[in-house]
């Protein structure tokens, strides 16, 4: 009988009624004096309106109808094309014009928008909101793996194994997904599947738990926690799950590795406590990185866009919050300040916001969370019901 492990720190293993019957809505701590106030329009009602959202929730901007100190003009030309004219102060000054090409209008919006953002901010902030997400929704009862833009459109649903599905993650081209299933054994393995065909392939099979797949900055190996030798243990294969590799050895419960944007090291979850430690990717010594931050922290995702920050869930009190520790300085803390749960957070590309799962006892959605402010903004709707372990892919 194969020996099964418990999935641990996943936060999603908890049970949400998918009922949408409490709408989370934005959550607004302060507002940041430096936030540049700005005027969006576009020749479309349904371009508008994902222009409107999209400026909504970025921390930087403000939307507003009265006077501002920019103005975006989003122009649809095509099918998947979109000009942005960018125009500064009451003199409406121009100060850049570029025509973007997407795989739909939609995303040529969201493109050119991010040329906005990096024309305008000031702070030398990358554009996110091109990103796409790969997330966890309910289907007839059963957790499935959907892909969709960032602010929950041209969804797709890719897996159909009528059977739990957890943590999807992007490779780094955002060609494919791997993630955990019960689908072919009644117990957890790791699949992947290839975005252009959606075919489904094993990635690794072995006896007891196999979970907590993910790809290199590079794509060329794969970290993961596979328990098929008595204990949870992180190890590491190449991009085929082949040649795989133990990295630890302990008999501590470990959880939700992630490689370093260079691919240097590895932070994951440990017990007790758990608390989260850094690792070379080859093995060795770890080092302890939560320190004085809280008595549990877990699902730690490693920011691409400031490689001083990994994000993770801490516990506070009965409910968990979005939290972040500065590798540069050791010190870190709670981000997220709302009165719902804040787990599971990945990055976007600016490294100073990113998407995270709110939850009640009732649902679940995606949200943004600036974490300079604290101000979160759903991007699921609260009528698609669940959605959760949402994973970050920017273009």
């Amino acid at each position: 009988m194969r020996k099964l492990l418990p999935l641990i720190f996943v936060l999603a293993g908890a049970t949400f009624l998918a009922a949408a019957t409490r709408d989370f809505g934005e959550v607004t701590l302060k507002v940041d004096a430096s936030v540049i106030s700005v005027r969006v329009s576009a020749n479309t009602p349904e371009l508008n309106a994902l222009a409107v959202q999209a400026f909504g929730a970025h921390g930087r901007y403000k939307v507003t109808t009265g006077a501002s100190q920019y103005e975006f003009r989003f122009t649809l030309l095509g099918a998947n094309q979109v000009r942005v004219d960018i125009a500064k102060g009451a003199a409406s000054t121009p100060v850049h014009t570029q025509t973007v090409t997407g795989t739909s209008a939609r995303n040529a919006l969201l493109r050119a928008a991010d040329v906005a953002v990096e024309q305008t901010n000031g702070l030398g902030l990358k554009g996110f909101f091109a990103a796409k997400l790969a997330f966890i929704t309910e289907v007839g009862g059963k957790k499935e793996v959907c892909v969709g833009d960032l602010f929950f459109g041209e969804v797709k649903q890719i897996t159909h194994d009528k059977a739990q599905a957890l943590t999807p993650r992007w490779s780094p081209d955002g060609r494919q997904i791997i993630y955990t299933s019960f689908y072919k054994s009644g117990f957890p393995d790791i699949f992947k599947i290839d975005l252009s065909t959606y075919q489904r392939t094993s990635f690794v099979s072995l006896k007891g738990t196999n979970s907590g797949a993910r790809f290199s900055p590079t794509g060329q190996q794969v970290v993961m926690v596979l328990s098929g030798e008595g204990t949870t243990e992180v190890y590491v294969s190449n991009a085929q799950g082949k040649m795989i590799s133990r990295k630890t050895r302990s008999d501590a419960v470990k959880s939700s590795p992630c490689f370093s944007p260079d691919g240097s090291r590895v932070v994951f979850a440990c017990e007790p406590g758990p608390q989260l430690y850094v690792m070379p990717a080859s093995g060795g010594s770890l080092t302890r990185v939560t320190n004085g931050i809280g008595g549990y922290c877990a699902e730690p995702d490693w920011s691409r866009g400031n490689p001083n920050k990994i994000a993770f869930t801490m516990r506070q009190g009965r409910n968990y919050q979005i939290a972040i520790v500065d590798l540069s300085s050791g010190r870190g803390g709670k981000v997220s300040k709302a009165a719902f749960d804040g787990v599971e957070p990945s990055w976007l590309a600016d490294g100073r916001h990113l998407v995270y799962t709110a939850r009640d006892a009732r649902q679940s959605r995606i949200c943004i969370l600036d974490t300079e402010t604290g101000n979160s903004t759903p991007v699921s709707p609260a009528s698609f019901g669940l959605a959760l372990q949402a994973s970050v892919y920017s273009p």
